[in-house]
């Protein structure tokens, strides 16, 4: 069950730049430390209800209803290019700004959290993710599923944190310009949409 090999893959999945990544990095560069990791843990948080789709047998539900699916995607598609809004207007709560305002935790956690709550993939993805891990014991399988997605989770926490403590640490050099801001804040609108427009191309 619990392997090497499936926590390298899960690291793998976990260290390749998404949507969190991104939101994360975002909240670290523009509000520091403690944002990022408000971030980190409302991401997180997002994934649990997936996890609990892929353990109960929801997922496969979703995957086999086009309208379902459709409706979360482009709830999500409408969330990220709500994102990249907020990442170019002047008091968007997105935006990098030279002084600091760090908003209040809940609220940049529950952002995260929504980020993959409205992202219909995930739930597929733990259904074909953590199965092939599984003993075959049927009688054990959900407690599998649930141990093999708490690792998971704690993986996706720590190497986000790890992100955007990073970035909060580089945030005093990045931001001295204000070239420099407006260049971040295009690029981060500008992945909100690429990713809005690679989710609506998504199929179930």
């Amino acid at each position: 069950m619990m392997s090497l090999q499936f926590l390298i893959t899960a690291l793998v999945v976990v260290i390749a730049p998404g949507t969190g990544v991104i939101y994360t990095l975002a909240m670290g560069l523009g509000q520091g430390p403690r944002a990022a990791v408000w971030a980190a843990l409302g991401c997180t948080a997002g994934i649990l209800p997936h996890l609990l789709a892929a353990t109960l047998g929801l997922a496969a539900v979703l995957h086999t209803s086009a309208v379902l699916f459709n409706v979360v995607k482009f709830a999500g598609v409408a969330y990220l290019l709500y994102l990249a809004w907020q990442a170019l207007r002047s008091d968007g709560a997105l935006r990098v700004r030279a002084e600091r305002e760090v908003q209040k935790g809940a609220v940049i956690a529950r952002r995260g959290a929504l980020i993959n709550i409205l992202n219909p993939k995930l739930s597929v993805f733990f259904l074909a993710l953590l199965p092939p891990f599984l003993s075959g014991n049927p009688a054990s399988a959900t407690a599998e599923m649930a141990l093999l997605g708490g690792v998971f989770m704690a993986m996706t926490f720590g190497v986000f944190v790890l992100y955007g403590l990073f970035a909060a640490k580089a945030r005093d050099a990045l931001l001295g310009s204000e070239r420099v801001i407006a260049w971040l804040n295009r690029s981060f609108a500008t992945l909100f949409v690429a990713l809005a427009g690679r989710l609506a191309l998504e199929r179930a």
